[in-house]
C-alpha cells in the first residue's frame, strides 16, 4: 500500500513528508519516491538522539536525492530539552550542512504556538486505540515542554537568523536556512507538472 500511496503522491504532485516515520520506511520512501522526499520537523540524530531523529544514513540520502531536512525546535528534539542553547542549535544546523549540504536545510519549527495542553492529549490518543502514545514525552510530563528561550514563538526567528551568522554562515546561506531552500523547493516540486 505504502508504494501504491507514494506513487499517487508523486502522480498529483504532493510531496512525501517522513517527518514521523522510522528508519526503514524513510530510506525505501526515497528509494521509490520519483519526487524528492523531506523531512519537514526533526533533527539529526547526531546530535540528539530522540525518538524522531534521523540518521546520517537519512540526512545524506535527502541531501544526495535533493530532498530537505526541515530542523525542529520542539524541545523533546533538541540536545539539552528546553534548556538547548542557540549556540548549539546552530552550531548543529552548521554540521549538518557538511553532511546534506546547506542546499538541502531549512527550519520546520515544530511549534505549537498558544495550544492548550489538551490538544497534546487530543494528539496522541489516536482512534485505534484507547492508550495514550506520549511520544518523546511520558505520562509524569504529558503536556508541551517549555520551548527554549531563544525560540518562544513564531517572533524569534530573528534570533535564530543571527546565530546562524554567528556560526559562521554568510548571508547568502543563511537566508537560504531560513526559508528560501524551502520556497525553491516547492516551486520545484509541488504539482503534477514539476
Amino acid at each position: 500500500m505504502g508504494r501504491e500511496v507514494i506513487a499517487e503522491m508523486n502522480r498529483v504532485g504532493l510531496v512525501v513528508d517522513m517527518s514521523h516515520s522510522a528508519e526503514r520506511s524513510t530510506l525505501e520512501a526515497m528509494e521509490i519516491s520519483a519526487r524528492p522526499i523531506v523531512v519537514t520537523h526533526a533533527n539529526p540524530a547526531f546530535w540528539h538522539p530522540a525518538l524522531r531523529n534521523k540518521s546520517d544514513a537519512i540526512l545524506k540520502g535527502l541531501g544526495e536525492t535533493g530532498g530537505m531536512l526541515g530542523f525542529s525546535m520542539y524541545p523533546h528534539h533538541l540536545q539539552g530539552g528546553s534548556d538547548c542553547s542557540l549556540e548549539s542549535f546552530c552550531q548543529m544546523i552548521a554540521d549538518c550542512a557538511e553532511v546534506m549540504g546547506v542546499d538541502h536545510i531549512g527550519l520546520g519549527s515544530d511549534l505549537c504556538q498558544d495550544q492548550p495542553d489538551s490538544v497534546v492529549e487530543w494528539m496522541r490518543v489516536g482512534r485505534w486505540t484507547k492508550k495514550i502514545d506520549y511520544g518523546e514525552g511520558s505520562a509524569s510530563n504529558a503536556g508541551f515542554p517549555p520551548m527554549p528561550a531563544w525560540f518562544n514563538d513564531n517572533r524569534d526567528f530573528g534570533n535564530i537568523e543571527k546565530g546562524l551568522l554567528e556560526a559562521g554562515f554568510d548571508a547568502t546561506d543563511t537566508a537560504k536556512i531560513m526559508g528560501n531552500n524551502w520556497l525553491r523547493f516547492f516551486d520545484e516540486n509541488f504539482g503534477p507538472d514539476y
